[in-house]
């Protein structure tokens, strides 16, 4: 086995393939290599259909040379391990709803780096399935369908374990970022913008990690659902606008963790459908329409230690019973006093407003924000406050913003 791997080694070379080269074309250079070779494409534009590679190689373009699909084929199949695909530009793969055609497709592969690539409008853009120990890294990815239906995903993971998405910069696909049962993976550094539906979607995804993100401006926003100990540290969700979009909607999630991000200018920054122990510590909810939508079906999940401010609704929910906690949060509508200054209100919060459980009851009634009828309302609640579920509290709240 080590006499192998060595003289495997020892024969590896390099081949050239382009105008003028050894190789004319990219498929000759493709058939012609061993294990362990380097192809390297040279500047140009190739249209040579779907370009299979089955060997572990290092495929890399000089001068970012074009690979078009001509809207009929997939670019590039990868059917090996251990295959580097770097400096390429990959345009017009065809589109096909029952094969999923891919500038990039990946098939039962592991140890697969995908790096420093460009890809413009093509049906999905890299696909990932039955893949482990892959890396999608660096690549601008971009496509300019107007509706999802015409539209696959930026990057596509299905079934995948150990994977990395980093440092991708995302937009125009019908969801940025897919994972769906892709598990012990972090998505890492990506931006992700304008996308049609999703800027990230998880589904059946569990023990995966996404870490300082920026998601903004996508069609619903991002969305994590029917998943298991996921953990969200530093993203920014900005400006996701619309009557179903949100910063994040948690959909049959448990046992999460958030910290340190950033909800700013959403319809709804965190929507809570079903989602149970759920620790959310150190984050900002800025000028939302809802900071928060937590359903009745929530419970156990600790809120602490976040700002929330200048939202229209901080918190809201669709029922009488609340079990979920909160404490030592800052929010700027909070009018008590703090007589032995240790920065912590003498007086419990309810952050619940009664005008924003008839919102969340009856829609049409956001029509009279900031009537007078809502604003006696106001009044009435601060000094009946029984009219809110009385334990929808924080006993402990911040007198000044945490410094996040």
């Amino acid at each position: 086995m080590l006499l192998y791997a060595g003289t495997s080694r020892l024969w590896a070379s390099t081949r050239y393939a382009g105008k003028g080269q050894p190789y004319p074309t990219i498929k000759a250079a493709l058939t012609a290599c061993r294990n362990g070779d380097t192809v390297i494409v040279t500047k140009g534009i190739y249209r040579e259909g779907n370009l299979i590679i089955d060997k572990p190689i290092c495929f890399s373009g000089a001068g970012m040379p074009v690979l078009d699909g001509e809207l009929k084929y997939e670019i590039l199949s990868v059917k090996s391990s251990d295959v580097t695909i770097k400096g390429f530009q990959l345009q017009h793969s065809g589109r096909a709803v029952m094969s999923d055609p891919g500038a990039i497709k990946v098939y039962d592969a592991k140890n697969v780096l995908i790096e420093d690539n460009v890809l413009i409008d093509n049906y999905f853009g890299v696909y990932l399935q039955y893949s482990t120990h892959c890396t999608v890294k660096n690549n601008v990815i971009t496509a300019s369908q107007k509706e999802e239906h015409e539209s696959g995903n930026g990057i596509h993971c299905w079934k995948g374990d150990s994977l990395q998405i980093i440092g991708n910069r995302i937009a125009g696909h019908r969801d940025g970022i897919y994972f769906e049962f892709v598990t012990h993976s972090v998505i890492w550094r990506n931006i992700s913008h304008h996308n049609l539906r999703y800027g990230l979607h998880f589904m059946f995804s569990n023990d995966d990690a996404y870490i300082t993100n920026y998601f903004k401006n996508n069609g619903a926003g991002v969305a994590v659902m029917f998943t298991k100990r996921v953990t969200m540290i530093n993203n920014t969700f900005e400006e996701n606008w619309g009557d179903a979009a949100y910063g994040v909607l948690f959909k049959e999630l448990t046992d999460c963790y958030l910290s340190g991000n950033k909800f700013l200018r959403n319809t709804t920054g965190i929507f809570f459908d079903g989602s149970n122990r759920i620790t959310i510590e150190h984050n900002i909810f800025r000028a939302n329409g809802w900071g928060m939508r937590m359903q009745a079906n929530c419970m156990d999940n600790v809120i602490r230690e976040n700002n929330f401010i200048g939202n229209t609704f901080d918190v809201t929910t669709n029922g009488s019973l609340t079990l979920n906690h909160f404490s030592e949060n800052y929010w700027d509508k909070y009018q008590g006093y703090d007589l032995d200054k240790d920065k912590t209100g003498d007086v419990p919060f309810h952050p619940l407003s009664l005008y924003a459980v008839i919102v969340e009851k009856n829609p049409p009634a956001m029509l009279l924000y900031q009537s007078f009828m809502v604003n006696l309302l106001d009044k009435s609640e601060k000094i009946m406050p029984s009219l809110t579920p009385e334990n929808f509290v924080d006993n402990t709240p911040r007198m000044i913003p945490y410094k996040l």
